[in-house]
């Protein structure tokens, strides 16, 4: 099986500069993904996005500030061709690995197995390793009788929220065919029965507004739709619900909490250029 046809958008730039162009490309277009690779022991940096259909190139460069070139990707599951062979992630309580990884899970971890494929999430991406390590913080505190995975991906917060609180976790993606690697993954890694995967654009579908309100709502998404989603996000939290906000860089922060105005703002992660912030919705 392979991938929707794709198209990458890239700039090179500083690694200063990064962010911010990260956070124009983002915010300024749709893309699927904006990542940052930077190149060790120098100051360059490149930041790519990618998109189901071509973008315009001048219109970016002119957004970024930036030189942005264009070009298609080859029709093939790429996705598991760049993440093949990725060593194993540790974060929080969680261990994540793939097949080759399978003989050195340490003991007293909770271990996830993922498969590269045709959807984005693996562990190894600083948002969802800090997702990761909130999830296993927020375990020693509390227990959440009702989760919501937004934006699932490959269903790997998912999974590990329900095996952190064994309860059923409902997970959704505007993606079809993630969905369907969510679903899989979480057969693989005994979570089937507590996973139920569901295609949604946003909270719109009625399985998720019949599940409402949620007291743990996991939101691994760009800072965009976060901000487009924060008043249906909000309705859908129960009363002292925690939410869990990531996919948004750190100077992104004050934009995305702006539109959570009427939530607590607890705390803040952050790993490198990103961040994952952990807010609450008062009692009252």
């Amino acid at each position: 099986m392979t991938s929707p046809p794709l198209w990458k958008a890239s700039v090179a730039l500083t690694k200063a500069e990064a962010a911010d162009v990260c956070a124009a490309l983002e915010l300024g277009s749709e893309p699927q993904a904006v990542l940052i690779v930077e190149e060790p022991f120098t100051d360059k940096a490149m930041v790519e996005a990618l998109y189901v259909e071509a973008p315009d190139a001048q219109y970016l460069s002119r957004i970024s500030g930036r030189e942005v070139t264009v070009e298609p990707l080859p029709d093939q599951d790429w996705i598991r061709l760049s993440q093949e062979g990725l060593p194993p992630v540790r974060t929080g309580r969680f261990f994540v690995y793939g097949a080759h990884d399978a003989g050195s899970v340490p003991h007293g971890v909770i271990p996830i197995r993922i498969e590269a494929g045709l959807a984005f999430g693996t562990g190894h991406h600083e948002t969802t390793a800090l997702c990761l390590g909130v999830l296993s913080d927020l375990s020693r505190q509390k227990s959440f009788r009702n989760v919501l995975d937004l934006g699932t991906g490959t269903g790997l917060l998912a999974i590990g929220a329900a095996k952190l609180w064994k309860r059923p976790v409902l997970a959704s993606d505007i993606d079809p065919v993630a969905v369907e690697v969510a679903r899989d993954n979480a057969m693989a890694n005994d979570a089937g029965p507590l996973v139920r995967a569901v295609v949604a654009d946003g909270l719109a579908n009625p399985i998720l507004s019949r599940a409402a309100p949620y007291d743990l709502l996991i939101a691994n998404i760009l800072a965009g739709p976060l901000t487009r989603l924060a008043p249906e996000i909000f309705r859908v939290l129960a009363p002292g619900a925690t939410l869990v906000l990531s996919g948004l860089l750190a100077n992104q922060e004050r934009l995305v909490t702006s539109f959570y105005r009427d939530l607590r703002f607890l705390y803040a992660r952050r790993m490198g250029p990103w961040s994952a912030l952990v807010l609450e919705k008062t009692s009252r």
